[in-house]
C-alpha cells in the first residue's frame, strides 16, 4: 500500500512524499486518514526538530509523519483486533499514549514519533500499542471533521477536570472547576479558547455561573461573541462577558469588579505571555486555581506569582498539556451527540498545503486549519471562498453552502469537498 504523507526530517524540514507502507501484520491496523487539524504543537515540533522531546533523534534517516488531530476510516484489521474493530469503522486517536516502549519512551506519540502513523497522510499503519492502550477510538457521529476536533476539545476537557480546590483543614484536593463558581479564560478567543467556551457552555454538569473571556483583539472577541453569544450562554445558565483588556487602565481591577471584588475560582491562561499569567494570578479568589494551559516554546519562560496569596489565600497553579483517553472519549461522545465544533475552523486545505502552513502557523490569522488529506488545495480562508468562487466553481459552491450555515464549515461542505478529485489551484 502506498501512502502520501508529510514527514519531518529535522528542524524546519518538512517534506511531502509518497512511499510504501510495510505489511501490517496480525497485531496492527491499516487506516485511511480523511481529515487532520493543524496544531501549534506540530509547529513547535517542526521548528525544534530533535530538540523536541517527542521527536526521535534519528529523524534525519527515519523521518516521522506529523499531525495528531486526525480522523478517518479503518481499512484492514489484523487478526488480533478483529473482535474489537472492523473495516469501515470511523476512528480518532488519543495521541498521548504514555507508553514506555515507544520510539522515544513515555513521550512517544502519533504525529511526532512514528514513521507510519500521523495525521498528515493518506494511509497509515496503527501499531499494536495504540490498541493495547485503548487509544484507538471508534467515532459513531456524522462526518469526519468533528472527530478531528475531538483531540483539541479533549485538551480543554482535561484542563477543566485537572483544576482542583481545597477546604480549610483538609488535605484532600477536590478535582474539577467550582460548580456555580466564577471562571475567567484569558487570551481566550483563539482556537483552543473557542473550544473551551464551547465546552463550558454545553456541559450538562459543573458549569460556572459567571464566565469572562478576555483578549486584546476586538475583532476576535466579536467573532467569539457571534459564535457563542451571551444570550445563548444565559439560556444555558451562564452569565457570559467578553472583555477587551486593552480598553481598561486597570484590567485586573475591572475584571474583579465583575465578581463583586471576590475574584475568580478558576482562571485559565491561553497564551504564554508573562503579563497574562500575572494578570490571572492577580484575579484569583480565595482557593482560586490558575491553569496555565498555553505551552510556551521558550524553556526559560517564567512569570511572577504572588506567594503571599499562595500562603494566606490558598491560591494555587496547575498546568495541563493534552487530555487523557477518558477526555477524548467524552469529546467524541459530545460530537456524536451533536456538538458542532465548526466555529473553531477558519481555513481549509489539502495535504500539499501542510508543510508551509505548519511552519508558518503562528503567522496565519484565524482559528483551526483543517486539512483533507486526499485533496490538493491551497490553505484557504473560508471567508475568501466567495471571492475565489468568481473563478472557480468549487469555491462558489462551498461559499453557497457556508452561507447557508452562517459562514461556518459544515458536514454539507465536507461532503462536497471530499467528492472533488481534481487538484484545486485557487
Amino acid at each position: 500500500m502506498k501512502t502520501r504523507a508529510v514527514r519531518l526530517y529535522g528542524k524546519k524540514d518538512l517534506r511531502l512524499e509518497e512511499f510504501d507502507l510495510p505489511p501490517i501484520g496480525e497485531d496492527a491496523i491499516l487506516a485511511k486518514v480523511v481529515s487532520d487539524s493543524l496544531c501549534m504543537s506540530s509547529y513547535k515540533a517542526s521548528i525544534q526538530g530533535t530538540e523536541h522531546k517527542r521527536i526521535p533523534d534519528d529523524v534525519a534517516v527515519n523521518p516521522v509523519i506529523i499531525g495528531h488531530e486526525f480522523a478517518g476510516e479503518l481499512i484492514e484489521v489484523g487478526s488480533k483486533w478483529k473482535g474489537q474493530f472492523k473495516p469501515g469503522d470511523k476512528f480518532a486517536i488519543q495521541p498521548a499514549l504514555n507508553f514506555e516502549g515507544g520510539p522515544v519512551g513515555l513521550l512517544s506519540a502519533p504525529g511526532y514519533s512514528y514513521p507510519y502513523l500521523g495525521g498528515d497522510a493518506t494511509f497509515v499503519i496503527i501499531p499494536n500499542e495504540v490498541m493495547e492502550l485503548g487509544c484507538l477510538l471508534v467515532y459513531d457521529g456524522p462526518g469526519y471533521y468533528p472527530a478531528s476536533m475531538a483531540e483539541p476539545l479533549s485538551c480543554v476537557i482535561g484542563a477543566m477536570h485537572a483544576n482542583y480546590h481545597t477546604r480549610p483543614g483538609s488535605y484532600v484536593h477536590e478535582m474539577e472547576i467550582v460548580d456555580g463558581g466564577k471562571m475567567a479564560i484569558l487570551a481566550g478567543v483563539g482556537p483552543m479558547g473557542l473550544a473551551a467556551i464551547n465546552y463550558v457552555i454545553h456541559r450538562e454538569e459543573r458549569k460556572p455561573s459567571l464566565l469572562v473571556v478576555t483578549d486584546i483583539n476586538q475583532e476576535r472577541l466579536d467573532r467569539a461573541a457571534g459564535l457563542f453569544s451571551p444570550e445563548y450562554a444565559l439560556g444555558r445558565g451562564i452569565e457570559l462577558h467578553y472583555f477587551n483588556t486593552s480598553a481598561f487602565e486597570d484590567p485586573a481591577g475591572s475584571l474583579k469588579e465583575l465578581t463583586g471584588g471576590k475574584g475568580y475560582n478558576d482562571v485559565f491562561v491561553f497564551a504564554p505571555v508573562s503579563q497574562v499569567v500575572e494578570q490571572a494570578d492577580s484575579i484569583l479568589a480565595f482557593d482560586g486555581c490558575l491553569n496555565f494551559f498555553a505551552g510556551p516554546s521558550d524553556p526559560r519562560f517564567s512569570a511572577r506569582l504572588n506567594f503571599y496569596n499562595v500562603h494566606y489565600a490558598f491560591t494555587h497553579i496547575v498546568g495541563t498539556s493534552g487530555g487523557n483517553t477518558d477526555d477524548i472519549r467524552e469529546s467524541l461522545e459530545m460530537m456524536a451527540a451533536g456538538l458542532d465544533p465548526s466555529g473553531l475552523i477558519t481555513h481549509i486545505g489539502g495535504l500539499n498545503a501542510v508543510p508551509d502552513a505548519t511552519l508558518n502557523l503562528p503567522d496565519i490569522p484565524g482559528g483551526k486549519k483543517l486539512i483533507y488529506t486526499h485533496i490538493d488545495m491551497p490553505l484557504t480562508a473560508i471567508a475568501d471562498f466567495r471571492k475565489l468562487g468568481q473563478k472557480h466553481s468549487l469555491f462558489r459552491e462551498l461559499a453557497d453552502i457556508c452561507d447557508r450555515h452562517d459562514g461556518l464549515w459544515s458536514l454539507e461542505a465536507e461532503e462536497l469537498l471530499m467528492k472533488y478529485c481534481q487538484p484545486v489551484t485557487g
